[in-house]
C-alpha cells in the first residue's frame, strides 16, 4: 500500500482531477501522507513579485493557487504537507521527488496540443522520464 505521496499541483483542473485520484489511493491506508507541492516558475514569479504589494501577499496569491486541492484534503480528513518550491515545474518537480523517498508522484496531464508537445514537451512528460518512483499521470 502507498504510505507517501506526493502531489504536484498548479491551481488547474488537470491538479484537481489528480487531487481527487490522491484522495481515492490515499484513503486506502491510515498512515498514507500528502506532500502537496507548488513550482512557483520563474517567468511568472517576476510577474508576482512585481504586482505583489509585500512577502505577504505574494504567499497568499500562491496558497490560493492549491486552496482547491488542500481544501479537498482536509475535507476527506487526510494528512498533508504544503512545499513551495521555486524553478522551471518539470525539473524542480523531478529534483524534489528523487531526492526523498516517494511511493507515487501523481500530477495532472496539460493537454498540450500536438506541437506544443513536440516543441516545448509536457511538465508530466518530463517528469515521467526522470522521476526515481512510479508516475501517475491524470488526463
Amino acid at each position: 500500500m502507498y504510505k507517501k505521496l506526493l502531489l504536484a499541483v498548479d491551481g488547474s483542473d488537470h491538479s484537481l482531477r489528480a487531487t481527487d485520484e490522491a484522495i481515492k489511493i490515499a484513503s486506502l491506508s491510515k498512515d498514507c501522507s500528502v506532500n502537496v507541492v507548488l513550482v512557483a516558475e520563474f517567468s511568472k514569479a517576476k510577474r508576482d513579485v512585481i504586482h505583489a504589494t509585500g512577502k505577504e501577499e505574494l504567499e497568499i496569491v500562491r496558497r490560493k493557487k492549491i486552496s482547491s486541492a488542500t481544501d479537498k484534503l482536509e475535507k476527506n480528513n487526510l494528512d498533508y504537507t504544503v512545499e513551495i518550491l521555486h524553478g522551471e515545474p518539470g525539473p524542480t518537480i523531478v529534483e524534489y521527488a528523487n531526492k526523498d523517498n516517494y511511493d507515487l508522484l501523481i500530477i495532472g496531464s496539460r493537454g498540450l496540443n500536438v506541437f506544443q508537445e513536440m516543441v516545448l514537451g509536457s511538465v508530466s512528460h518530463k517528469v515521467v522520464k526522470r522521476a526515481n518512483c512510479p508516475v501517475m499521470v491524470v488526463k
